[in-house]
């Protein structure tokens, strides 16, 4: 088997995923998010200026011209080789930045996260190994990644963007590791019948497996899997007990939340709402009531000056105002290419009063944003903390349970909460919506404005507005159903 240090490192997790991934494709199910793809690449594109004046390998849908391409340049006494290809045995690897000092060479892997994860010891790690067994005088391995205490001021800093992590001593104690499995891998793949594994933790760790839906296929449609908020270890641990259908769970000791769950959907039971505990909520409101809620995007590079990586960054805003029966929609979106904060700010402070009553969907998100726009603005400091400080949550009988229905299915997210509470309502589904459904599809769409010609661009925009405006106007129906419910 031609295996890369992509294909290892998921071997490490679970051999069956490249097994299912060769044979049985069909059955994948995609858990990317492209904005975490582009984050990968940008980072890749600034470490690569770490050390001065580099060469980068052109990459090629040909391997092995990537591969004479790099030998040709380490014919070269000094040199800072970026993808670096080679290949040992069948063993393919791409160094992100391979520095060459006359015989002696240094391998960096490139990682966007903010910290050394231990799949990536064993992505530097199996690299050391094809260097090593080429021949190649290798004296140290390390991790590049991101550091989150960075705050950028100007132009940015390189040397302060990112921590250089030496792993060489781990390195060298993972080579036997690695041959072993290199040889376990090949006699895995050599199978052409599916070979039995159980589901574990390993279906999740590292990474999220896209063949997890395909291989817990012998569950019930009721299952521990589906329980929301339990964490996975417990998951796993009832499922090896043998105690994982919903009727096991019925007679263990755990969460009233998670039982509550169980019941409902079990037994079809109609909604149970605490209407003392909701008056609670709503007596705290006042009768104008200002609903709002941010769209964000974040970048592993910040962008913009006073910003650390993968800071939170307001684009764009939806706001309902409801005074009685009175309801008045209000919205921002920033252009696409600027750094959208102050602008955003200027328009907030405007739209929303000072001692407002402003309600948003689990606002400890809305008050994150707020309080970061205050810290860098102080002219509009007082202001921006007076609407923090008036914030009220709308969440709070969701997620409390004081309001369910079995079709939250254990959630208080405001995507299963609101088709949970109007089932029959089309205005209030996000799948109706063109083009943007979700958050991440929101904070996407933003950051690709600036590469659509203008038609495509307003139409985007469009969307963008309209799937805000939704999240709004959600929480206003919502609102009118607790009191609804409440009368």
């Amino acid at each position: 088997m031609y295996l890369s240090k992509s294909k290892y490192c998921l071997g490490v997790q679970c051999e069956k995923i490249l097994w299912l991934d060769k044979y049985k494709s069909e059955e994948k199910e995609e858990t990317k998010n492209d904005a975490v793809l582009d984050n990968g690449t940008e980072v890749g594109i600034y470490a690569q200026q770490l050390f001065g004046d580099y060469t980068v390998v052109d990459f090629n849908t040909n391997l092995s011209k990537m591969i004479d391409d790099t030998k040709e340049y380490l014919k070269q006494d000094n040199i800072i080789l970026c993808e670096a290809s080679l290949s040992y045995n069948n063993n393919f690897c791409s160094v992100d930045i391979l520095k060459k000092d006359n015989d002696s060479y240094e391998i960096y892997e490139v990682k966007s996260s903010t910290e050394v994860k231990d799949i990536y010891l064993d992505d530097a790690s199996y690299q050391y190994y094809v260097l090593k067994n080429l021949g190649l005088n290798v004296n140290k391995v390390s991790i590049i990644h991101i550091n989150s205490n960075y705050v950028r001021h100007g132009e940015i800093e390189l040397n302060k963007l990112f921590n250089i992590v030496d792993i060489t001593d781990i390195a060298i104690s993972k080579q036997e590791y690695i041959k072993n499995k290199i040889d376990e891998l090949n006699e895995y793949m050599n199978n052409k019948e599916e070979v039995d594994k159980d589901i574990d933790l390993y279906c999740f760790y590292p990474y999220e497996c896209p063949f997890f839906k395909y291989c817990s296929r012998h569950l019930p449609n009721n299952n521990v899997f589906n329980l929301r908020g339990m964490p996975i270890k417990s998951k796993m641990k009832y499922y090896h007990d043998g105690k994982y259908s919903y009727k096991d769970l019925l007679n263990e000791k755990i969460n009233e939340k998670y039982k509550q769950q169980i019941e409902f959907e079990m037994n079809d039971l109609k909604p149970y709402i605490n209407k003392d505990n909701i008056r609670k909520v709503l007596n705290d409101l006042s009768d104008k009531i200002y609903f709002l809620d941010f769209e964000t995007y974040q970048m592993a590079i910040p962008p913009y000056d006073n910003i650390r990586p993968y800071e939170q960054i307001p684009f764009q805003y939806s706001l309902h105002i409801l005074n009685n029966n009175n309801l008045e929609h209000k919205e921002f979106l920033s252009e696409d290419s600027i750094d959208p904060r102050r602008s955003l700010a200027e328009r907030l402070v405007n739209d929303i009063p000072i001692n407002s009553c402003t309600v948003a969907y689990n606002m400890s998100f809305e008050k994150m944003v707020i309080k970061a726009l205050a810290n860098i603005y102080p002219d509009l400091s007082e202001h921006l903390m007076n609407i923090y400080n008036n914030m009220k949550d709308l969440m709070i009988p969701f997620k409390d349970r004081d309001y369910y229905v079995k079709e939250m299915e254990g959630s208080y997210s405001i995507k299963y909460v609101l088709p949970a509470l109007f089932p029959n309502d089309p205005s209030l589904d996000y799948h109706n919506l063109n083009l943007v459904h979700k958050g991440d599809e929101a904070s996407n769409a933003f950051l690709s404005l600036s590469k659509l010609d203008k038609k495509e661009k307003e139409k985007l925009r469009y969307a963008l507005l309209k799937y805000c405006e939704l999240d709004t106007y959600a929480m206003v129906k919502i609102y009118d159903k607790l009191k609804e419910v409440t009368n």
